[in-house]
């Protein structure tokens, strides 16, 4: 018991400062998400391995719902569609995975969400880099000194934290924070 005591400690603990390093940007991110629908634009995540989970859940909570019966938000998890990603891959390059689509997806206006835990994920850093270029709103999410995401995203929110888990852990807080931050302040509370 006393080890999972420790585990549950060091988990809020991240969270904690997590929310209070980060969470005017998340606020931000909150409110420009929703100018973005309330224009027609859509949310592009993507990320690899528990990333890839993290953007498939926050685009399932926002078509779907996540509190609240109402309209479905438009974000898409780039993490999905096998065949577009083994094509890309196999044909060109992995690095491009998130590139293509981006390409073939966003428009001007759209908001492209990277999610990488160490900030140094090549797909998601040049996915985010072409984004921009596109003119997309980029936002990294990511933790430890945010890695390379500084570089490529206009918004970065950061977990303070060196350990792979407690970042993942206060992502998964993100999600859920932003989901329901979105469905209140879209369609009012």
């Amino acid at each position: 018991m006393h080890r999972l005591e420790e585990i549950l400690k060091a988990s809020q603990e991240a969270c904690r400062r997590f929310i209070q390093a980060e969470g005017s940007k998340i606020l931000t991110l909150v409110e420009k998400s929703c100018q973005v629908f309330r224009k027609g634009g859509k949310l592009l995540v993507f990320g690899n391995g528990g990333s890839a989970a993290d953007a498939q859940h926050l685009a399932a909570e926002l078509v779907n719902r996540f509190k609240r019966e109402r309209a479905p938000l438009p974000a898409l998890a780039l993490t999905t569609d096998t065949s577009i990603l083994t094509a890309v891959a196999n044909d060109y390059d992995f690095s491009l995975v998130f590139v293509k689509q981006i390409e073939a997806l966003g428009r001007p206006g759209d908001i492209a969400l990277g999610i990488s835990t160490s900030g140094h994920s090549p797909n998601v850093l040049k996915a985010l880099s072409r984004a921009r270029e596109l003119g997309l709103w980029t936002v990294g999410l990511t933790g430890g000194d945010g890695g390379k995401m500084p570089e490529v995203a206009e918004l970065v929110i950061t977990v303070p934290s060196q350990e792979t888990p407690r970042i993942q852990e206060a992502h998964l807080l993100f999600l859920h924070l932003f989901s329901e931050l979105v469905e209140e302040t879209y369609f009012g509370k």
